[in-house]
C-alpha cells in the first residue's frame, strides 16, 4: 500500500486519518497476463493503481482492436467516462503483464470528500493530470508522425518494446505492425 501513498504524495500530502480512510477502501488484486480487470460493458466503480505490471485500455473499432493507453507501475488506470457518468464503458482494461493492482472503491471515496477536503483535492489533481495526458495523446496523434510517436514512447518508457506485444504498440501508435517494423528498423 506504501506505493499508492508515495504516488499520492506527489500530488497532495495527506494526514494519517486521510490515508487510513482511503486505505479502508482499497483492495489488492493479483492478475495474470491477458486477464480483464474491467470488461467492455462494465460500469466502472473503482480507480485502479498499478502497483506492479502493465495494464492497457482497449476498444474495438470496425472489428479491429485498438489500444488507447498503457499504465505502468506507479500509475492510475480508470475508465473515466464510465466512472463519472455511471454508464457501461465501451472500453476494457486488460492486463498486459502479470500485475498487482490496488482497487479503490469510488462510491465510498466520493463520500469521503465532504469529511476530508484534502482527499477531494488530491483526486482533482490526479484527474487533472489524466486529462492533460489525454489531450497530449490526442495532439500526438494529430500533429506527430508515427515515427515521432514511436520515438516519444521509447524515450518515455525505454523498456516498453520488451514488455508490451508489438501488436499493442502498433495499435497504440495508430499504425500497422508492418509499419512499426519499418520504423523500428530505421531508428535502431
Amino acid at each position: 500500500m506504501n506505493e499508492l501513498f508515495v504516488f499520492f504524495d506527489a500530488f497532495q500530502k495527506l494526514s494519517m486519518p486521510e490515508k487510513e480512510a482511503i486505505e479502508r477502501l482499497c483492495t489488492e488484486i493479483k492478475l495474470k497476463k491477458n486477464d480483464e480487470l474491467q470488461p467492455i460493458g462494465h460500469t466502472c466503480r473503482n480507480i485502479y493503481f498499478v502497483k506492479k505490471g502493465i495494464a492497457r485500455i482497449y476498444y474495438y473499432k470496425d472489428g479491429t482492436e485498438v489500444t488507447e493507453s498503457f499504465s505502468f507501475e506507479g500509475s492510475i488506470i480508470v475508465r473515466v467516462e464510465s466512472l463519472f457518468l455511471g454508464i457501461p464503458s465501451r472500453k476494457a482494461i486488460q492486463i498486459v503483464e502479470e500485475a498487482e493492482i490496488i482497487a479503490i472503491q469510488t462510491p465510498a471515496l466520493f463520500r469521503l470528500y465532504d469529511t476530508f477536503p484534502m482527499v477531494e483535492r488530491l483526486f482533482r489533481k490526479v484527474f487533472e493530470k489524466g486529462y492533460v495526458e489525454a489531450v497530449q495523446r490526442l495532439e500526438s496523434l494529430q500533429f506527430h508522425t508515427a515515427e515521432e510517436r514511436y520515438l516519444a514512447l521509447i524515450e518515455d518508457i525505454p523498456n516498453a518494446v520488451r514488455r508490451i506485444p508489438l501488436k499493442y504498440i502498433a495499435s497504440y501508435l495508430g499504425i500497422s505492425q508492418v509499419s512499426l517494423s519499418r520504423i523500428r528498423a530505421t531508428v535502431k
